[in-house]
């Protein structure tokens, strides 16, 4: 027997505790310890909240803090079904973690009833694993990423093990689905352990689930077959399933301890564990089973006017839990019961990992200036902007790897993304068959990008950011979409955890997007998608910022300022073919710092009102703005143009809408108040809009990128979206009419040039001598 008499009822008591305090957080509003008889005035008018997962996530939480205990074990708790929210609600406030948090949420009776009411209640804590829940560093509320979070927690952080709660519903996910092979990226000496909890009970809101309705066999095979080992801990009677979960838990935390000390790629441990949805709940409600069934999944019992007889089967209920034993007079739990928790930093809820800005570290940051390209002259010389940025970020790499904080993933893009700079000093984790012909895999290394999978990449990146590292993430841009969803997750619990003054800030969030929408001639149509801006710009102004830097000196200056940054989600367009470099490295790093100015260099309006605003954002669209100056400069040299880039994008937006937008008086100044703006921009033209529609300004015209495209050349790419110079000269002509005669012969000849240009290409398979080879030159 692992557990002695006096443990077992220990444990099942302190279970009966969680479960209580777990019901009383859906139902009570009152009355916490029912010293009296239950009235509906004591049930909350508005009953919401999800039994069903949350009495198997407090059997799982009170075992796991008897194996800490017994093992001195550095451990934090992952609830991937996360609706489960009572649970850990209840288990950090019997440990105490959460009054030390919330002192007004106190350890007696006037502290339980602040804990229930507050439960789904308006103003108060929402019903999954939040950001408000000491100890979580994953809400839960949308389902799939919790096995990608753990694997991320745990990259570096040797003595740590996460044990991840996998709810069978969440297991159904296609990110969990893939999450089960991300063993095979872990080093057993320096990263941690993840011990995956996969809870069958059986049921989703009103289906069954998939693992729980295959044989035991097929689910062994199919765990079996990703590379783990599976114990099963299987039944409804609490005696026996103690035991159960104790001797299964001795025996996969000293396989994790073993393997540690292992250099080949162990068969980890996990835990199946299969109990009824509900379990302890309602059996029967008006006639039909509850516990069980998916009946159970969110509130098993109905209590309100319209069923008054339900408040005495919840008393019934409640009291099966026998709170007079686990409870004193004054509403704590008893002394006996409390020493069942762990103490100090080992309690789960109070894991320094879990607030991970507590451990948070600045990283070694190289002079990226020593990086820079030389540029004699604006468009002088042509260079690929990611591979210069790569070089930059192998620095970084380097001069972090004893502090082992800082790692780039990605979906097998980065040596396609030109960073391959990176494996001159470290390699791809991988841990699984390597061949002779394979390049810089190694069982270490600060570069996780050898899966496929934009799910993992992120969940992994998340799980290492929210426990107190750094890195960034690197991906083609059109493919980034796949993780919206993720992203919009994460920024929301940046927003959250900002408003919590005990949450420590933690390092942002950085994307990388190249390969973008235009310089995908040889990938074609599927692979042109800048959408992911409009959606980034959604979240709140005080956590997204976006950069699209026009070349690579922008590019190393906007980079060092992400990986300085705190608390933010950072996007950066950059792409990676050759173009034009336009600026010094001592004029980008003003330009950055600023985020959009004139470039008086390109511009010829000195001492004068502009006739025409010229401005662009990203590297392509400043191309060709620029090649249409030059056009439009020789042909009709008394056109006062002005030339405004832009990198922040968010400095279009109102300084009263975001931290990083302009003043009014500022966009006057740079965009006038009356004259047209002809705005070129890297990704769709509603997304100026709607960042602009406030503006004195409304003589606005935006060129991006309009859901054209095919497998040809990147500048034919520029005219199907009416982006290239020849479109942007004509459009300059048609809203300046001052120009007459002279603009109505240009205009013709750029129409002969568009024509001339749909010729060659037929013809050559290439674009005009005069497109390849030009040069800024005034």
């Amino acid at each position: 027997m692992t557990l002695t008499p006096e443990q077992l009822h220990k444990i099942d008591a302190y279970w009966r505790a969680a479960n209580y305090l777990s019901v009383g957080q859906i139902y009570l509003y009152d009355n916490p310890l029912l010293k009296e008889p239950l009235k509906l005035s004591h049930v909350k008018p508005l009953v919401v909240g999800h039994w069903g997962t949350t009495p198997g996530q407090n059997f799982i939480y009170v075992h796991l803090n008897r194996i800490i205990k017994k093992y001195d074990l550095n451990m934090f708790y992952i609830s991937g079904p996360g609706h489960g929210g009572p649970a850990l609600v209840s288990h950090t406030y019997l440990e105490g973690t959460y009054s030390e948090i919330y002192p007004d949420i106190s350890q007696d009776e006037a502290g339980l009833k602040k804990l229930f009411k507050q439960f789904s209640f308006p103003g108060g804590i929402s019903s999954h694993v939040a950001p408000t829940t000491p100890g979580s560093i994953h809400e839960g509320g949308e389902l799939g990423y919790s096995l990608s979070h753990a694997f991320g927690a745990v990259f570096d952080n040797p003595d740590l093990i996460v044990a991840c709660i996998i709810g069978d519903g969440e297991a159904e996910t296609g990110p969990l689905a893939t999450a089960w092979q991300s063993n095979k990226f872990l080093n057993p000496i320096n990263d941690g352990a993840v011990l995956p909890i996969l809870h069958l009970n059986g049921y989703k809101i009103s289906n069954p689930t998939l693992f729980a309705r295959i044989d035991h066999e097929e689910l062994e095979q199919f765990l079996r077959g990703c590379g783990w080992t599976p114990y099963f801990v299987e039944g409804d009677e609490p005696e026996k399933m103690h035991e159960l979960m104790a001797t299964t838990l001795d025996k996969a935390v000293e396989e994790i301890l073993r393997s540690k000390n292992g250099t080949s790629r162990p068969r980890w441990p996990m835990i199946i564990l299969r109990s009824p949805k509900g379990w302890t709940g309602p059996k029967v409600v008006d006639g039909l089973k509850v516990e069980g069934t998916f009946r159970s999944h969110q509130v098993p019992l109905l209590v309100n006017a319209e069923h008054p007889e339900h408040v005495q089967q919840l008393e019934s209920w409640m009291k099966s839990y026998k709170p007079e034993e686990l409870f004193d007079e004054q509403g704590r739990l008893i002394a006996e019961l409390r020493e069942l928790a762990p103490e100090g930093s080992k309690r789960m809820g109070a894991n320094p990992h879990t607030n991970g800005g507590m451990l948070l570290r600045d990283l070694a940051m190289p002079d990226f200036r020593i990086h820079a390209v030389e540029v004699p002259a604006p468009g002088a010389i042509a260079v690929e902007d990611t591979r210069v940025l790569g070089k930059f970020l192998r620095d970084v790499a380097l001069l972090n790897q004893e502090q082992r904080n800082f790692r780039i993933f990605g979906p097998d893009e980065t040596v396609s993304n030109l960073l391959g700079a990176v494996f001159e000093v470290t390699s791809r984790q991988w841990d699984a068959l390597e061949v002779q012909e394979d390049e810089f895999l190694d069982p270490a290394g600060r570069v996780l990008d050898a899966m496929l999978s934009e799910h993992q990449c992120q969940g992994w990146l998340e799980g290492y950011l929210l426990t107190g590292r750094h890195g960034l993430f690197n991906s083609y841009e059109a493919f980034i979409r796949i993780v919206d969803s993720m992203f919009s997750q994460h920024a929301k619990w940046l927003k959250v955890t900002s408003e919590l003054p005990w949450r420590r800030k933690i390092a942002s969030l950085n994307y990388l997007l190249s390969s973008h929408v235009w310089q995908q001639d040889h990938n074609g149509f599927t692979h042109q998608d800048p959408g992911f801006l409009d959606h980034v710009i959604n979240k709140k102004a005080d956590i997204v910022r976006v950069y699209l830097p026009p070349d690579a000196n922008c590019l190393l200056s906007v980079f060092d300022h992400c990986l300085r940054t705190r608390h933010y989600v950072n996007v950066v367009v950059a792409g990676k073919h050759a173009l034009p470099q336009w600026l010094s490295m001592e004029a980008a790093a003003i330009h950055c710092t600023e985020g959009i100015a004139i470039w008086p260099w390109a511009s010829n309006d000195q001492g004068v009102e502009p006739d025409v605003v010229m401005a662009c954002c990203g590297d392509t669209p400043t191309l060709e703005i620029l090649a249409a100056v030059s056009i439009l400069r020789q042909y009709l040299p008394e056109l006062k143009i002005r030339v405004v880039n832009v990198v922040d994008l968010m400095k279009l937006q109102s300084d009263s809408e975001h931290p990083h937008g302009l003043s009014d008086r500022d966009y006057d100044s740079l965009f006038t108040k009356d004259k047209h703006i002809i705005f070129a921009f890297h990704g769709y033209p509603t997304l100026v809009h709607r960042l602009t529609y406030r503006r004195n300004n409304r003589n606005l015209h935006v060129r991006g990128y309009k859901e054209e495209g095919t497998i040809t050349t990147a500048f034919d790419i520029r005219v199907q979206n009416d982006l290239d110079r020849f479109h942007l000269v004509q459009d300059v002509i048609d809203r300046v009419p001052e120009l007459g005669t002279q603009g109505a012969y240009l205009k013709q000849m750029m129409q002969d040039k568009l024509i001339e240009h749909k010729h060659y290409i037929d013809k050559h398979g290439q674009d005009l001598p005069e497109v390849r080879n030009w040069k800024w030159k005034i």
